[in-house]
């Protein structure tokens, strides 16, 4: 991937992770289209940053991404990067009485479906791009999950997999697939307390890791993962599951 000179679309680009990386990128030389659900914070960014465009969508709505679509192939037909970013988090208890599934509907219906229908909708105009990139967030904790966060664990994990098939049958095109797994971020993604969170990565560190691995090329099978989760990586292959585990989900 390179790193200036791209028009690219970032769903779930006006807060945490996606804000940052829009920014980043945007600060970096390339022409950046961030897509968010609130209008009041792309009007916020694109104040702060002429030149950054915005545009609300709400990648569950099939209609307002596929017009989404339609715009961004008309006004960008040189889009050669889709971040997609957008995502939810939510714990579950599963042991309490009433209990049900509206909170692991809303992760699906974001982290996964709203996955594949960005990918859909921009795949088209990127395959006729000499040179694109996908780029996906999963999570660290697609491979050793907290129990408390059971069904956004499990859609990381699902994208994990996907995205591992995608990369595989593009393999003979223009376009790479990334999958950007991060650790434990500062950010609201499960409210205010993980944005001030002190065991939590400073986001500005995290998106800076991550620009200098981009520029390094430095993303084995097409992970962007930090060298501090290799462990959870590859807990399984180096029989550390339970212990990973049992830390993570104290008794």
């Amino acid at each position: 991937m390179k790193m200036t000179g791209n028009t690219m679309f970032v769903t779930g680009g006006t807060s945490g992770i996606g804000r940052a990386l829009a920014e980043t990128f945007h600060d970096r030389g390339n022409r950046v289209v961030v897509a968010g659900r609130r209008q009041d914070l792309l009007d916020t960014m694109t104040a702060e940053r002429p030149g950054l465009v915005g545009m609300k969508v709400d990648v569950t709505d099939r209609t307002a991404l596929a017009h989404a679509a339609q715009t961004v192939h008309a006004a960008f037909p040189d889009l050669n990067v889709l971040v997609a970013n957008a995502g939810v988090s939510r714990p579950e208890d599963m042991t309490a009485e009433n209990w049900d599934i509206s909170d692991a509907e809303a992760v699906v219906e974001t982290n996964i479906l709203g996955v594949l229908r960005t990918t859909a909708a921009f795949l088209p105009i990127l395959k006729r791009q000499p040179r694109a990139t996908i780029m996906a967030t999963s999570s660290a904790l697609a491979f050793v999950p907290r129990a408390d966060f059971p069904t956004y664990c499990a859609s990381k994990a699902f994208l994990h997999s996907w995205l591992t098939s995608l990369r595989h049958q593009l393999r003979n095109g223009p376009v790479e697939v990334l999958e950007l797994s991060p650790p434990y971020v500062q950010t609201a993604l499960t409210g205010a307390q993980q944005a001030s969170d002190p065991r939590a990565m400073p986001l500005a560190d995290y998106v800076a890791e991550v620009m200098r691995l981009l520029e390094a090329g430095n993303h084995p099978r097409g992970e962007v993962l930090l060298e501090r989760d290799f462990p959870r990586r590859w807990a399984e292959r180096d029989g550390q599951y339970e212990a990973i585990f049992a830390a993570m989900n104290p008794a």
